[in-house]
Order: C-alpha cells, then structure tokens, then sequence
C-alpha cells in the first residue's frame, strides 16, 4: 500500500508541474528589459517645435479697447492684423522628434518637419529650450541638418551599421508622439529595402515599433543604442498609426547628414542618363532570361555619359557593384564621389562592355537638365516622305496603328517639334499596348533598339521579330513633351 501510495503521489507532482508556467530563465522569450539603454539613450533625443506665419483665420489674437481710447491708435498702428481682413496673419505650429549628433550642437531631423518653419526651438529631455537654425536640408532623402548655440557640451548618439539590422532584430524608438515627448516604443525590423515611392532613393526599413505623429525624425535605435535608422514615414488612418513604420536606414542617412553638416547641401554623383525597369517582357523581346539592370531611356546632352552610354543600353553594374533592379543604380550613383572615374558595365546588343566615366554633380546636372527643358524649338514642316494611312498587319500584331508625322498630327497632338519618329493614332481596346500605356500620339523612335523614321521601318521590323519567333517586341517610344521609356508588347 505504501509503494502504491508514493506512486500516486510521484504521478500527481508530475501532473501539477506539468501546469507549472514556463519561467525558468533558460525558458524566457522576448528580449530583456529596455529601461537602461532607454534612460541612457533619451537625454539625446530632442522635442522640436515649429512655426510660421500663413494667411487665413482672424489673425494673431491681439487686445481691442473701447472706441475713444487714448490707447486705441498706439495700437492699431502696432497690429500686424490692421486693415488685412480674411489675409490676416495666423500661426500655424507644429511638432516633431530629432536626435543630437555631435556635443557641439547638430541635430537631425526630418526636413518635413522643418519645412517652412520661421521659427524652430528644440527641447532637450530636461527642459532646456534652445532657438535652432537649419544647416542644410535635402527633400530626395527627407532629411534635415539644424545647429543649436549652448556654453555646455550635449549629450549625443552615433550611427551604427544599419545593413547589420536585419528582419526579426529588435529595435527601439524613442520620440516625441502627439506631442508626447520621450516616448520609447519597442519593435522588431519587419522588412527592409520599402519602396513607398516616397523618393528616388528609397530602401526604407519597415518596423512595427509603434511610430505616430510627431515621431518623424525621431531615431530608430539597434540594441547596442546605435542609431540605425530615422523614422521618417507611417501607413495611417485618421493619423493614427496601424503599425507599420517606415525608417530611413543609418547607412543612407549619414553620407547625406555629413554632407549637410559640412557644405549645408548634398554633393551626389551624377551619372547622366535616365533609366526604366527592366520587366520581364522587355527582357524577353531582346532575348534575356531574367530582367537584371536598368535599362537606358536616354542620355543628357553634355552630361557625364554623352557619347559613351547609349540609348538602350542595359546598365548591368556601376562601380564594381552589380545592379539588381533599376533602383538600385540612383542610389549608388549618389553615394559615389563627384569626381570619381567608375566603370560602367552594359549589355549592348547582347554584348556585354565595361566604360570608364567620370562623374559629375547631381545638382548641377538637374539645373543644365532644366535649363534645356525650357529652351524649345520651332514648329517641323510637314513630313513628305510617305502617305499617311494605317500601317498594314500592325494592329493584328501589336495592336494599335501608326502614321508618319506630319504638321497635322504634331499639331493635333501638341508633339515637341524636336520629337521625331512614328506617331501612334489608334490603340485598340483591351490590348497588350493598351495596358502597357499606348495612347494616340505618342512616337514611336525605337523598335527593339532600331531607330525607326518611317511606317514601313516600324512594320519591317514587326515583321522580323515574329518570323524569328520573339514573344514580345521592345518599342521606345516618346510623349508629347519629349519625355521616353521603353515599353515591350506581346505579338498577338
């Protein structure tokens, strides 16, 4: 009895253990207590309020006095709102995070906290209020140098390497949220490289540390309190974030922060063309089996690649860096020196070459872009070269119709008179070029990288690629204003 007895008991102490919650410590699941890297990290992040002046309201609130008052003149002479009715003056305030980079006083942010602002004040963790003025701001990256003046020395964080933090590392957030400020929220990396075609240049690290209004420049921190990333960008409703919260990456970040800090504006490399993804269709109508690259649409007169690079080459790798995707090559381009003399692999007529070019500056290179935008031209005489008409067998292969370009048509569909080709006059519903975004009166310049100048270049063409077989064939075509892209479409 006695043996059955302890055999009892040996299987209930088995069964209450088995109830026993899990908190043994080789047993514990999530990341250990924040508090200390948060209190030793927070004295560096800083509150910062705007504000300006902007029309609407009744204006700035100011004191009215009885009608006869001997102070009623004294003060209506001093009101900036006197005499403005609905112009009148009113301040608009708003509120955002930053982080201190340096003990001398630089702070980062977001430039669209600042944009705009007359006024900036920064607010340190103990009170401490401090009037800031911009450095240097850059819109493409969303990112914003300020300097504060103080006699004691700040405390201050340091990047990290952003490329370490990796989907499923923990990360913490530290802000100001609705005017919150010292907020820390905690969070694993969700994802990386988001394009939310926000910028040329996004590779955002998506995390889902709670981010709200007024986290924006706010630091996102790795848990060796390295900043990593700077949290720019949410996926809201009513302004309320849903959890996923978009930072830009450390390693992007800092070349354009030290950029700021030291010339108060960015000094990118400038390669000189303009560029589209390379899709799937376009890369079987040249006959590739994966759609690696960027393919070129056009090249700068003047710029870094003129007469090196060409129109519908395939940029492969830039500077010993292979590029995956077409937004990849902006990105690497901009981090590279002015200056700098890079090769340049292309696919050219399923060749593969390496090119030597020196870059240039990006800044310079979009003001002599805009400057030859604005310059225009006259008016082409009428093409005599050929009748106008449909093109034979074109709408059965490809789907739309073409016609020479003559007065009438670039009259008719307002095409630049420095645009020359084959213009598009039909398209027909619920086509392959249709979806792809073929309108009446765009020109058609390139077909599979051929420059075409007539109907029958465009129909020979057409003709060649479906006897030899070719799933798709690669048209370049141009819009009214000059602007080009390459669009493959299926034969049919």
């Amino acid at each position: 009895m006695g043996l059955r007895k302890t055999a009892m008991q040996a299987v209930l102490l088995t069964m209450a253990l088995a109830w026993l919650p899990l908190t043994t410590p080789g047993l514990a699941r999530g990341p250990e207590s924040v508090a200390e890297l948060a209190a030793e990290l927070s004295p560096a992040v800083v509150n910062i309020g705007t504000s300006r002046r902007v029309p609407g309201g009744n204006g700035m609130p100011f004191p009215e006095f009885p009608e006869g008052s001997p102070l009623e003149d004294l003060f209506d002479d001093l009101n900036p709102n006197q005499g403005q009715g609905e112009g009148a003056l009113r301040e608009a305030r708003s509120l955002g995070s930053g982080f201190i980079i340096s003990a001398s006083g630089f702070v980062v942010t977001n430039n669209h906290v600042i944009d705009g602002a007359e006024q900036i004040e920064v607010f340190l963790t103990d009170g401490t209020r401090l009037p800031a003025r911009i450095v240097g701001a850059d819109d493409k990256t969303d990112l914003a140098v300020l300097k504060v003046e103080t006699d004691v020395e700040l405390p201050f964080v340091e990047f990290g390497d952003s490329d370490t933090a990796v989907v499923g590392d923990w990360v913490m957030a530290i802000g100001n949220p609705f005017g919150l400020g010292g907020s820390v929220t905690l969070g694993i990396v969700s994802a990386r490289n988001r394009d939310i075609q926000s910028g040329p240049y996004d590779q955002f690290i998506q995390t889902d540390a709670s981010i709200n209004q007024g986290n924006s420049g706010g630091p996102l921190f790795d848990m060796n309190g390295k900043v990593v990333g700077i949290n720019t960008a949410i996926i809201a409703r009513g302004g309320t974030s849903l959890g996923i919260g978009f930072a830009v990456p450390g390693n992007l970040a800092k070349p354009v922060i030290d950029q700021l800090a030291e010339f108060g504006e960015t000094r990118r490399g400038w390669l000189g063309v303009g560029i589209q993804e390379v899709t799937s269709d376009i890369a079987s109508s040249i006959g590739r089996n994966n759609t690696v690259g960027a393919l070129v649409i056009d090249v700068t007169q003047n710029g870094p690649s003129d007469g090196v690079i060409l129109e519908g080459d395939i940029i492969l790798e830039f500077d010993d860096k292979v590029i995956l995707r077409m937004r990849d090559l902006p990105r690497v381009v901009a981090e590279t020196a002015v200056g700098k003399a890079v090769p340049v692999k292309v696919l050219r007529n399923g060749e593969e070459i390496t090119l030597d070019i020196t870059l240039g500056r990006l800044e310079v290179g979009e003001q002599l872009i805009a400057d030859a935008q604005g310059q225009g031209g006259e008016t082409l005489p009428p093409s005599l070269e050929e009748p106008a008409g449909p093109a034979p067998g074109l709408k059965e292969l490809v789907g739309f119709d073409v016609a020479p370009l003559d007065g009438a048509l670039r009259t008719e569909f307002a095409i630049e008179a420095d645009v020359e080709g084959v213009v598009v006059t039909a398209v027909n519903d619920g086509s392959d070029a249709s979806q792809k975004g073929f309108l009446p009166g765009l020109v058609i310049t390139e077909v599979n990288q051929k420059q075409v100048a007539t109907v029958a270049d465009v129909t020979d063409l057409v003709g060649a690629a479906k006897e030899a077989g070719r799933p798709a064939v690669l048209f370049k075509v141009t819009d009214p204003t000059g602007a080009s892209r390459f669009i493959a479409v299926r034969l049919g």
